[in-house]
């Protein structure tokens, strides 16, 4: 259950960064699947959830079906949190999708867990979504259209107070003629955006992957059935072997009878480089390149580009290390650790009084003194947002007898905010899209300051550079962008409200119950 307990951000949001009031780049989601009739399905995909953590620690879900029911169980909260024997024990089936979220469409809270569900006693499917939907509210008017403009009689739970892009889309997929897999080639030509789907019915397995594959999605086998996820590590993790990635534009079926493939939209391909620099896990990988591989030839490529006479290249962990290997291997700068992270922290963490606060990084970050003291440092971090962290932690270092602070970023200067499915800050937020770069180091207050060339981020990644978004560095977005005034993470949430069909008006306790109940008992035998 969750621990209502843990750090929370200005925002209400659990806070996982290094300051309890900043916000660096969020992990969107990760999505999980598996078919297999002699598998204990609920319990591969908690472990595939928990290779897929740091993609989204705000709420997690498995949806089980066994052929004539299917059943969902989800809360806030990690993994760890959500799951225990007790409640994997009814998620008996042969089949399952699981989900880790972290929320860039509609609030965090409990109605907008996921995997969602929708349907009736004639058709229920759940969804689990990796991504963010641009056309949401296209899709939205088209789904009101179909119900004569009451959502509130839609068959799921965006009539029960969901208010995610996944809600629509999954309401969407229950409409119309045909089996699921024809109503999937029909809708996903017309959804706009990054999407990489899993989902099921009583009978069958699905995943979908959007045109430009902006979110990574890889299939994998077992012994005896199937595995799809949004990263290798959690093949790995539940003994999968690698088959291929989800094509961009293909959707899948998996059942008894095999897999199934359909393309629904030329491919036009466009990952995340991001996903390379940050968001994926170290020992994934992606379009044939391993992360941690890019990662150190990206701290390779800041050591020739932006070399400085010092004693230690330490990383600032855990997301610089790789990098500040590549800096020391090709820099011959020894490298260490000079920081010792708490990874506990602002998990399950007693809020802090106002004179702990005030500590800021040390409630994650202590330095190693002893370490420090004297030298001069190359510190290795992955990006700069608002400059706040880099701030605070140089300044840390400092007082801990940092003779010289070297910042190396390892990636180029984040300018323009994210639409497809990472939480950035606004523009305006963004340091690096109103400071040069003097005025950032200054700012920071370090000795001096290197972010990676955008052309060597792209090589580190061995992908064309043609096939990459890099959206959030160039301002360049490849998927066009809506004019609708209804954007932004709680549009949903304002136009519910505005129009007072929001069921939590009743009572946010009479909805969860009604929602729980729905979700464990969708009228199947």
């Amino acid at each position: 259950m969750w621990d209502n307990r843990a750090v929370t951000r200005p925002d209400g949001r659990l806070n996982h960064d290094l300051l309890p009031t900043e916000s660096l780049p969020q992990d969107e989601c990760g999505v999980f699947a598996v078919w297999a009739p002699e598998e204990d399905v609920a319990t591969l995909t908690y472990y595939g959830l928990y290779a897929l953590q740091h993609r989204g620690q705000e709420s997690a879900g498995i949806a089980v079906a066994n052929g004539r029911s299917l059943r969902v169980y989800k809360d806030m909260g990690l993994v760890s949190q959500v799951f225990n024997d007790q409640a994997l024990r009814p998620l008996r089936g042969h089949m399952a999708i699981g989900h880790t979220r972290y929320s860039t469409t509609g609030a965090s809270a409990w109605e907008n867990a996921q995997p969602t569900l929708a349907g009736d006693d004639d058709r229920t499917l759940a969804l689990a979504h990796n991504g963010n939907i641009v056309n949401s509210a296209e899709l939205l008017d088209r789904l009101t259209e179909m119900l004569d403009g009451d959502l509130t009689q839609a068959a799921g739970e965006i009539a029960r107070g969901s208010t995610t892009d996944t809600a629509i889309l999954s309401s969407l997929l229950t409409m119309g003629e045909g089996e699921v897999l024809d109503r999937a080639q029909r809708l996903l030509p017309d959804v706009r955006g990054a999407f990489s789907l899993v989902f099921l019915d009583e009978n069958r397995l699905y995943a979908a992957r959007d045109p430009q594959g902006v979110r990574p999605l890889v299939l994998g086998r077992l012994t005896r059935g199937w595995v799809v996820a949004s990263e290798t590590a959690a093949l790995d993790i539940v003994g999968a072997s690698y088959v291929r990635e989800i094509a961009p534009g293909e959707i899948i079926a998996i059942d008894e009878n095999g897999l199934e493939t359909r393309t629904f939209a030329a491919p036009q391909p466009k990952g995340c480089v991001f996903e390379y620099v940050y968001l994926a896990r170290p020992d994934t990988r992606i379009a044939g390149r391993e992360v941690y591989d890019a990662r150190v030839e990206m701290g390779r490529s800041l050591a020739r580009r932006h070399a400085v006479e010092a004693d230690l290249v330490m990383p600032v962990p855990e997301s610089g290390i790789p990098s500040a290997i590549g800096y020391a291997e090709e820099s011959g700068i020894p490298y260490g650790l000079g920081l010792v992270k708490n990874a506990y922290v602002g998990r399950t963490f007693i809020a802090p009084t106002q004179s702990i606060r005030q500590l800021g990084i040390r409630l994650k970050l202590n330095p190693l003194k002893h370490v420090i003291k004297g030298k001069r440092l190359v510190v290795v971090d992955d990006s700069i947002v608002r400059g706040n962290t880099q701030r605070a932690l140089v300044k840390m270092l400092r007082e801990a007898g940092a003779a010289e602070v070297h910042v190396r970023i390892s990636s180029p200067p984040v300018t323009w905010p994210c639409f497809y499915g990472i939480d950035f800050a606004t523009r305006a937020e963004l340091v690096a899209a109103n400071m040069t770069l003097e005025e950032i180091r200054t700012s920071i207050g370090a000795d001096s300051l290197g972010y990676v060339d955008p052309a060597d981020m792209i090589a580190a990644t061995e992908q064309p550079a043609d096939q990459l978004c890099t959206a959030c560095f160039s301002g360049d977005y490849p998927i066009p962008l809506p004019t609708d005034e209804r954007t932004g993470k709680d549009w949903l949430d304002l136009e519910r409200a505005a129009r007072r069909t929001d069921p939590t008006d009743v009572g946010s306790q009479q909805v969860r119950e009604q929602t729980r109940d729905f979700a464990q008992n969708p009228g199947r035998p």
